[in-house]
Formats: structure tokens, C-alpha cells, sequence
């Protein structure tokens, strides 16, 4: 879902994608806009952190949507200032790492073939099957570029045990949400056990789970989406820090709108993994680009991007 905020003339975009597993559709997102569209539009536009508060308590039940006005409240705000979000934050593009490229799982020859598709210097590979370890060794055997492994929760202590000095040995830099996001018992002893970093994703959501990742993982994965926006992205970031987390920001296949606000936050963070427009057929906007994982900003104020029109179909 794209929505668009104007104030002044001046017009600013955001996203949130549709997620099955998550039970929010785009067209719940549309009926929960539809039902608050006056207070919305109503509500005196000073500055963003300001305006997710308020969407935050008049929307408690869809952090999709507040995430979708909250980036369009930055991208308004960015624009109305003359400068990037990364410029506001006072961030430079040149901190940004690369960005990894997904291989989603399939059959190991199949995985080996979608990476021999697409050269990049670093990939994201989905993990959490009976065949783990020969679908990574499948995919070593055609390159020598780091992994990075997301086990989406896929096993239980004594696999993730078992597997990950293997996988170390294979040159993968890190594991993602290797075990169940409530299994917070076993995390611990895997951390104390890994000899590689894990990171959380489905175990940190919200800001408030921060602190209970310290002693369990090793960093954490900020999804925009879920969340519920850049306004508590960069709390969580600044909290992670302080707690001597490792930060990543991750996708949920967005389009350049959604990609671009991670993009802006990519100088502050360790890791970034915002290949959603890589794997779309069609796109919405222009104005992010990709060099063989090095994120190309074109300076412009806000998101930076040019809203070009609706999906076709």
C-alpha cells in the first residue's frame, strides 16, 4: 500500500506491504485509513515524531499503516527542510555497507542457479530445512562472496548446535532468528555456545523487545513495517547501540518507496539487506539505485524518490 500526505503543495510518500503471516491485508490497511481519514488529515503537521505519536495511539492496532504515514511524514519533512533524511540525521552515504541479495529457499541446484543469475558481493540465504547444509555447500561451490544464513526460526538448540561451525567454516558471517522467537531459554545458551553472531528478527518487533534480546542474540533486525515506522527505527537503533547490539535493517520486498527510507538508514547501522526492488518485476518510483550492492543515493530532499505510478494488473 502507498499513501501520500501533502502539506503546503508539497507531497510525501510511504509504504507498507501486505503480509500474510502478520494477518494484515492492504485491504484492512484501507479501511483503517478510510475510518480515521478526517483526524488524519486534520492533525497540525509540525514535525514527524510529533505525528507518529499521534498515529501511534489513534492506530494502536496496525503498525503497517502508521508505518506507511510515518515514512510519508518523513519524506515530507526531509523535503520541506531541502535535504535527504540521511542529511537530517546527520548520516553519510559513504558510511552505508552493502547491501546482501536474497536467495530464497528451493532445491539446492535451483538456489545455486538463482545466485549464479545475479553476481553480488554478499548474499542473504534462506535457510531452516532438512537439506541446510547441503544447500549452502551447493552455493559455496560456485562462489566465494560471504553469506549470511536466515534460519526464520527453522530450528530447534541442538541443529542450530550442530550447524553453525560448519556453517562458519563454509564462510557464512551470521545467523538470523535461528530458533523459535519465543524459545528465549535455548537462546541464551546458544549465545553463550555460537562462534557466530545471531541476530533476531521475528524475536524483536517493537522497541520494547530491544531489551530482551541483550544476553540472547548479538544484534537485532529492524523491519520498518514492523515496527511501525522510521520514528521508532531510530529509537531502536540508538537503544541498540547503547546496549552494545549489532543493528541490521531488513525488507519485507518493498517497493523503491519502502527501500528507500532503509536506504536513508544505512549509515548508522552495521548491516542492511533492502534488495525488495531487485526482486520486483514492476516498481513504483525511481530514485535508489544499486551497484553491486553499494547503495546509490541521488541527494534529492526526503526520500528521495519520484513516485511514478501504481502497480499495473
Amino acid at each position: 500500500m502507498i499513501v501520500e500526505l501533502e502539506h503546503f503543495g508539497i507531497k510525501g510518500y510511504g509504504e507498507a506491504p501486505a503480509i500474510t503471516y502478520y494477518h494484515i491485508s492492504v485491504e484492512d490497511m484501507i479501511k483503517d485509513l478510510e475510518a480515521k481519514k478526517l483526524m488524519i488529515e486534520r492533525f497540525a503537521f509540525t514535525e514527524p515524531e510529533r505525528y507518529w505519536h499521534f498515529l501511534h495511539h489513534l492506530l494502536p492496532a496496525n503498525p503497517f499503516l502508521v508505518c506507511a504515514l510515518d515514512m510519508a511524514a518523513w519524506d515530507l519533512w526531509g523535503k520541506l527542510s531541502g535535504k535527504p533524511l540521511y542529511a537530517l540525521w546527520k548520516g553519510n552515504p559513504a558510511d552505508s555497507p552493502l547491501t546482501d541479495f536474497t536467495i530464497g529457499i528451493d532445491t539446492p541446484g535451483k538456489m545455486a542457479a538463482k545466485l549464479k543469475e545475479r553476481p553480488w558481493p554478499v548474499y542473504k540465504v534462506k535457510v531452516g530445512t532438512p537439506d541446510d547444509l547441503a544447500v549452502v555447500k551447493a552455493l559455496r561451490s560456485v562462489t566465494d562472496v560471504p553469506f549470511r544464513v536466515d534460519a526464520n526460526a527453522g530450528w530447534d538448540l541442538e541443529t542450530a548446535l550442530k550447524l553453525i561451525p560448519e556453517l562458519e567454516a563454509l564462510g557464512v558471517e551470521y545467523v538470523e532468528q535461528p530458533l523459535a522467537k519465543d524459545n528465549w531459554e535455548d537462546m541464551r545458551v546458544l549465545y553463550e555456545r555460537s562462534s557466530l553472531p545471531l541476530y533476531a528478527d521475528e524475536a524483536c518487533v517493537f522497541e520494547q523487545d530491544v531489551e530482551k534480546c541483550v544476553g540472547h542474540f548479538h544484534g537485532i533486525n529492524i523491519k520498518l513495517t514492523k515496527c511501525s515506522g522510521i520514528t521508532p527505527a531510530l529509537r531502536m537503533i540508538k537503544d541498540a547501540r547503547k546496549k552494545g547490539l549489532r543493528i541490521m535493517v531488513g525488507c519485507m520486498n518493498e517497493s523503491t518507496v519502502g527501500s528507500a527510507a532503509v536506504a536513508h538508514l544505512a549509515p548508522f547501522i552495521d548491516h542492511v539487506d533492502v534488495d525488495g526492488p531487485l526482486l520486483l518485476e514492476e516498481d513504483v518510483a525511481t530514485g535508489l539505485g544499486y551497484d553491486y550492492g553499494k547503495l546509490i543515493y541521488n541527494n534529492k530532499p526526503g526520500l528521495g524518490i519520484e513516485y511514478t505510478g501504481l502497480f499495473k494488473g
